[in-house]
């Protein structure tokens, strides 16, 4: 099998990740934070070594800060709902994941909420001052993808930051693509908010992410509960990061997280940026000298998270997509990536796009065999090319 769909998950895992899965199940699993005794102790230990590690990666100077929570989806709605109120505006672009798009279309129905949308150009680069333009007096938020979960694209938040805190407008970066490859500074770029997944570019299991809040910044919460703290106390405690992580956590995968965000750390994030870069580049080059191919991505690694997104003449990319996996045992996602607006500006919202993402543990050889496969099913099939 050749696994080529890490930007929907990576595959396969660092050996420490599952080890130290293992080892919290055996060993240590207690409720974090739920009592003084040894094995609550630990655990807790483990979750704030996953806590100092992902802030690491990230410059979050206070790792209370950062929120734990089950995946991505969860913080951007934590956020986005956080800060919501009657007739607010919100500045996002083109290129995001529904995990943006219906959180706010959802408050644009139900709270009269205002969303104004940056397409960009034919591949969804945006220009920063674009976002600039659309800054009201009601605008509470600009929501940016680090990188597009569909080619890969990568948006220009510095730059978005620095307008927005110009603007006084909060900020908030879906990191899903590139955290962990990409570099990503949350004081230099002056990001507000950051989520992210820990089972994509951080390399830990499903069922795990985090919102990062700037401090000073007061959220409504999105749901309460017990926290082990302040339980005298009828309502959800204000102190970070308990106001935000509610109920028993995933203690073994947020130990696990810790262990993926340490091998990041140990491999470096240019090195992993780097190999990805150089695998996007040798497929993109492979792929370009067969007949009929469509590209909505680019090979720069300044402007690419790692994925190479293509079309086939008039092939439907489902049926591109099984043909791989049936016939080769090549892992791709195909269709719209859950994604529809961007697939609208790409011009893809009928049949979508065939999406090839490498990660930190594919090879050379893994994409000549992909290049190869795709050669081999256009060789052998007729189709009517554009």
């Amino acid at each position: 099998m050749i696994y080529l769909d890490n930007a929907a998950t990576s595959f396969p895992k660092p050996e420490a990740v599952c080890a130290e899965m293992d080892r919290c199940m055996r060993e240590y699993c207690a409720n974090p934070g739920r009592g003084g005794h040894a094995l609550s102790i630990r655990a807790g230990m483990a979750v704030n070594h996953a806590r100092e590690k992902i802030s690491e990666i990230f410059n979050i100077s206070d790792p209370m800060q950062l929120v734990f929570t089950k995946n991505a989806t969860e913080a951007i709605n934590i956020a986005i709902k956080g800060a919501a109120c009657e007739g607010c505006h919100f500045i996002t672009t083109a290129m995001e994941h529904n995990a943006v798009m219906r959180p706010l279309k959802t408050l644009e129905r139900d709270m009269g909420a205002e969303i104004s949308i940056v397409s960009g150009n034919s591949i969804g680069e945006i220009d920063p001052e674009d976002v600039r333009e659309y800054i009201k007096s009601n605008t509470v938020m600009v929501i940016s993808t680090l990188s597009s979960n569909v080619n890969g694209i990568v948006m220009p938040v510095a730059d978005m930051g620095r307008i927005c805190r110009e603007a006084g407008v909060l900020f908030l970066v879906d990191a899903s693509q590139g955290a962990g490859s990409i570099a990503l500074d949350v004081e230099a770029c002056m990001i507000d908010m950051l989520a992210f997944p820990g089972h994509k570019g951080l390399l830990g299991p499903q069922g795990t992410g985090g919102l990062y809040i700037r401090r000073g910044i007061m959220l409504k919460t999105l749901m309460e509960g017990g926290t082990g703290s302040n339980s005298e106390y009828i309502y959800q405690p204000g102190i970070m990061p308990d106001r935000f992580e509610s109920g028993t956590m995933n203690t073994p995968g947020i130990a696990g997280l810790g262990a993926g965000a340490g091998f990041v750390i140990k491999t470096g994030l240019d090195r992993i940026h780097e190999h990805k870069s150089y695998l996007v580049s040798l497929l993109t080059d492979g792929l370009s000298q067969i007949p009929g191919i469509i590209f909505y991505s680019v090979a720069d690694k300044n402007r690419n998270s790692g994925i190479v997104a293509i079309n086939v003449g008039d092939l439907d990319s489902t049926e591109l997509s099984c043909l791989l996996d049936r016939d080769f045992g090549i892992c791709t996602r195909a269709g719209l990536h859950c994604a529809p607006a961007a697939h609208g500006v790409l011009g893809t919202e009928r049949r979508g796009i065939v999406r090839f993402s490498a990660g930190c543990f594919n090879t050379e050889n893994e994409i000549f065999n992909a290049v190869d496969a795709v050669d081999r099913i256009v060789s052998s099939t007729k189709y009517k090319y554009p």
